[in-house]
């Protein structure tokens, strides 16, 4: 057995900072790697040391194995744990640690090469007696003959999925329901595999309808023993993505958990695997299943395993990467109660689930007994769009599954997050739904649930109205008491009364009028429609309101950032942006204008200047965060102005083309 002293991890954001939190429990010397993007992360302060990778793409930074080896041997560090992404299941990689005498935290190079290629994976499991499903593979440089892939797609069986034969997190993969879009889909698979994988090996498989996802936790060491920790659901997704995991399955009782455990270990053994990973599985609604792949690393989803069965499987890790049998507590494990995991990121649901950037003026999370919070960001930090947009892992344990979904969709309602568009809300309003409450979930939940509906706050619209008089309110306060002319009278202290104060905020693509006036016998106001009968002010300042407005008393946290005014309360989070009573002319665009949704790179345009665009049209293609993202023509008309080029880099909200009405260009 070898003792680890020192530990490098070869990763970033909330991950990096999990690893760092166990080895210092281990006494192990901690050492951090850093991009330039990263430079202020909160894990780069965790850790004992760290090293700067200059640049910021994972190309030139975190992919790099002999800049991170280099790292290593300068710390005198004597191992790396991969994390998950990046150098996790790089057969490469593993192979250069153990020739520069260093441990790699993860299983063999053998196992991560067998199942780093999904396709040779599936044979390998088939000879091993596991259920696979049908398919074909398309080659990196296979010309791909339109007819030969009908063909091929009619012979498996309408739906399939294209899947990238490297890699995974959804990157990719499309499902393909009509044989028109097959070739398409096939070809822009090829694409996102080739930028993200680097390689454009693609494969097709049989879509198994209302499936759910289910993945067995399994661990080896180096003495021959294997054992699998139990199961996890990870059915709610979006863009093949997950967003809600949990520990038991709804759908698994003890005789399938039995059966699925079984298939996994034999996975694993057919590898001779060694430390920590995850046999995946689609599972049709007859309780059938199906091998998907095998995680050769730690999942983004371990913690809801590590809450029901009460082992840290880092410190499993760990210990077998030094060559120490599996500890005594893996040996014979009953899962006890229910946990479930929810992925907070940094995207706009409303627009497709398109990451966003920008800076997180604040997150805060509440405390709660059996909440644990796995985050990368903290207040002030900055979401860049060079790597995946999650901020945090929401994790709950209950003693059974409806205590566990109570104590996420809390804990989320009190967190507070400003800056960014978060999916905050559609993941509370699928905690509380009823279908996803009665357990019956699988991969098509999103595509039966409307995303804005689950968001939709119940009395949202009163709720907005609410804040935005308290936004109103506390932004009068703080200039009350910033303002250099007797800053201690109180507000309404006037010898002859005056008119109302106004602002107006928008907020929600709608606009709200606000007017208040202090008088002698208290506050009168109104915003929008809604004018309270009563408004009693009990303590009032530019960050907190606390008022009891229309008989009912609240305490309103108001945070403001610019223009920008954040109203949290019991009735949730409002966002409300000031509306400039002057605007400059020069920031309006021209109409027509079509602006891009995020920030990221133009890998296809799909039109020409001069031609005809119909409503929903797919006129271009943003690749952000290692994903294609389709942009659609917002109205029918004619490309009057076409500014950009394959290959260009462009801001959120720079004008990507300008779609001119046909009448206006001269066309009858």
């Amino acid at each position: 057995m070898t003792t680890i002293t020192k530990l490098l991890i070869a990763n970033r954001g909330e991950i990096a900072s999990r690893i760092i939190r166990t080895a210092r429990q281990m006494n192990i010397g901690t050492v951090a790697l850093y991009s330039d993007a990263d430079q202020n992360a909160p894990y780069v302060q965790e850790a004992d040391e760290s090293v700067h990778l200059k640049g910021t793409a994972p190309a030139d930074t975190y992919l790099r194995g002999d800049l991170v080896l280099a790292a290593a041997e300068r710390t005198g560090a004597d191992a790396i744990h991969p994390g998950y992404g990046f150098l996790s299941e790089n057969e490469g990689f593993a192979r250069s640690c153990a020739a520069a005498g260093i441990i790699f935290v993860g299983p063999s190079p053998e196992a991560i090469a067998a199942m780093g290629s999904k396709i040779e994976a599936k044979r390998i499991m088939e000879d091993a007696g596991v259920p696979v499903l049908p398919g074909i593979t398309i080659d990196s440089d296979d010309s791909a003959d339109p007819q030969a892939l009908i063909e091929a797609a009619r012979r498996i069986g309408f739906p399939v999925l294209v899947k990238a034969a490297f890699g995974g997190g959804g990157r990719g993969m499309r499902m393909v329901i009509d044989e028109s879009e097959l070739v398409e889909a096939v070809q822009s698979a090829r694409r996102e595999a080739a930028s993200a994988f680097g390689n454009g090996t693609v494969f097709l498989e049989k879509f198994v309808e209302s499936p759910r996802h289910i993945e067995m936790q399994i661990f080896g060491d180096s003495h021959g023993t294997l054992v699998h920790l139990g199961e996890r659901e990870c059915s709610i997704q979006r863009r093949y993505q997950k967003i809600i995991e949990e520990s038991p399955s709804t759908a698994v009782d003890a005789e399938l958990r039995a059966e699925l455990g079984r298939a996994a270990v034999t996975a694993g053994k057919a590898l001779a695997y060694e430390g920590a990973g995850t046999v995946e599985f689609v599972m049709a609604p007859d309780g059938s299943f199906y091998f998907l792949e095998v995680n050769t690393r730690l999942q983004v989803e371990h913690p809801v395993t590590e809450m029901v069965t009460g082992i840290d499987l880092v410190r499993g890790q760990l210990l077998v990467a030094s060559g120490a049998p599996l500890p005594e507590e893996m040996l014979d494990v009953t899962p006890r109660g229910h946990a479930i995991e929810v992925r907070l990121y940094a995207e706009d649901v409303a627009a497709g689930f398109i990451p966003v950037s920008g800076t997180l003026t604040t997150l805060e999370f509440p405390e709660f007994p059996g909440l644990r919070i796995d985050a990368g960001f903290r207040s002030g930090s900055e979401v860049t769009t060079f790597y995946d947009p999650m901020l945090a892992k929401v994790i709950g344990y209950g003693r059974d599954r409806e205590e566990a979904r109570n104590l996420v969709a809390r804990a989320l309602a009190e967190t507070t997050v400003h800056g960014v568009t978060t999916n905050r809300d559609l993941l509370v309003g699928i905690l509380c739904e009823s279908e996803f409450r009665e357990g019956k979930t699988d991969t098509g939940y999103l595509a039966r649930h409307d995303a804005a509906e689950l968001m939709l706050r119940r009395d949202a619209d009163q709720a907005r109205k609410i804040h935005a008089l308290v936004a109103a309110l506390a932004a009068q306060a703080g200039r009350r008491t910033s303002t250099p002319v007797l800053p201690g009278l109180p507000s309404g202290f006037r010898t002859l009364v005056s008119g109302p104060q106004s602002v107006t905020y928008r907020c929600c693509d709608d606009e709200i009028d606000v007017s208040y006036r202090f008088g002698r016998d208290g506050v009168t106001a109104q915003s929008g429609d809604w004018k309270p009968e009563s408004v009693e002010l009990i303590e009032v300042s530019c960050s907190l309101v606390d008022a009891a407005i229309d008989g009912v008393r609240r305490r309103y946290r108001v945070t403001r950032s610019g223009a920008a005014h954040y109203v949290d309360s019991a009735l949730g989070s409002t966002e409300l942006i000031e509306v400039e009573r002057f605007t400059d002319p020069s920031t309006v665009g021209e109409p027509g204008s079509l602006m891009a949704p995020m920030p990221g790179t133009v890998v296809r345009i799909e039109v020409s200047e001069g031609q005809e665009v119909a409503l929903g049209d797919p006129v271009l293609v943003l690749e952000a965060m290692k994903m294609e993202h389709t942009v659609r023509a917002p109205s029918s008309g004619i490309v009057a102005t076409l500014p950009v080029a394959v290959g260009m880099q462009v801001e959120a909200g720079q004008v990507l083309m300008i779609i001119a009405d046909e009448a206006e260009v001269g066309i009858e």
